[in-house]
């Protein structure tokens, strides 16, 4: 993997706040809590989360437009799917967390780092929560993190920059958990079919990498 860093307490005003930076891709994640839910919610006692993701204007080598396009709501999407598997709402309550990412600088895998450092945000603002006495039990079930995983020339690469995302014949995003579970796997044959052998090599290889993630979360959370 590319150094991996979180920056925590990055902003002064949200309840979790990281700069998290996989090589030269860096996304600022926020969590955000607020005293309501979705109508859908009232009543039930559950809380929810929900995630928007961006990249801004100067985060590539030519501007981004200030737009939610397809790929912006397919990424917040997938980040808060991700972060919703953790989470257990009735311990959390009526409460919404807002999961914001955006992305400064992308060298690929925007995404998976956004995930990552979303769950280093979330983390710190439920902990205020539990701290401050709004909720009796800790909320989160487990540690979870994301990476990106592929082929090169036939060469398998964990956690892809964009020279080699944009070279991959073969690649995915996988999010896992602490207990080596799978969230969700995100795979593509850009420019050639992959076999179950790969396949199976490509997740090996991504859920080692989400050990590491996870005892690297852990560790700029000081536990």
């Amino acid at each position: 993997m590319r150094e991996v860093t979180f920056e925590r307490n990055y902003t002064h005003h949200a309840g979790g706040s990281v700069l998290v930076s996989f090589g030269n891709t860096k996304v600022i994640c926020t969590a955000m809590v607020e005293d309501s839910v979705p109508p859908y919610r009232l009543a039930s006692g559950l809380g929810w989360l929900t995630a928007e993701y961006q990249m801004l204007p100067g985060s590539t080598n030519t501007r981004k437009n200030r737009k939610v396009d397809g790929r912006s709501t397919e990424i917040s999407r997938l980040i808060g799917r991700s972060l919703r598997n953790c989470v257990d709402f009735g311990k959390l309550g009526p409460r919404t967390i807002w999961i914001d990412c955006d992305v400064i600088q992308a060298d690929g895998g925007t995404r998976t780092a956004a995930i990552t450092g979303s769950y280093v945000a979330l983390y710190d603002a439920v902990t205020k929560l539990k701290n401050a006495g709004l909720v009796t039990e800790h909320p989160l079930t487990s540690f979870m993190a994301a990476i990106s995983v592929g082929y090169v020339e036939g060469q398998l690469i964990i956690d892809l920059d964009y020279k080699n995302d944009s070279r991959a014949d073969v690649d995915m995003n996988v999010i896992g958990n602490d207990r080596d579970e799978l969230i969700e796997v995100q795979g593509t044959g850009e420019a050639a079919t992959f076999d179950r052998q790969q396949l199976n090599t490509m997740l090996d290889g991504a859920q080692e990498a989400i050990r590491d993630l996870i005892a690297k979360q852990k560790k700029a959370l000081g536990l």
